[in-house]
């Protein structure tokens, strides 16, 4: 795990799929404790990365309004995307 991406540069993509592989390991059980620590740890921050960019999905879906027609009218740019 030490070469592995840091999570702050992470797509959701990314981090969902490392997330996924955390969750894995972590159920089989077989991982000794230390690295249990570490990868619970690891989870944590993947599971952080992908809230905070469904959120800033979510912000930039909401700041785009339609008129009638359902054209959009404008848009507010949402940081981080």
């Amino acid at each position: 795990m030490s070469d592995a991406k840091p999570v702050e540069e992470m797509t959701f993509e990314e981090a969902m799929r490392e997330l996924e592989q955390v969750v894995g390991q972590l159920e089989r059980g077989d991982v000794p404790l230390e690295d249990s620590i570490k990868l619970y740890e690891r989870g944590a921050a993947l599971k952080k990365r992908c809230e905070d960019r469904l959120k800033a999905a979510e912000e930039k879906v909401e700041a785009i309004t339609a008129d009638a027609d359902g054209n959009a009218t404008g848009t507010k740019p949402a940081d981080g995307l």
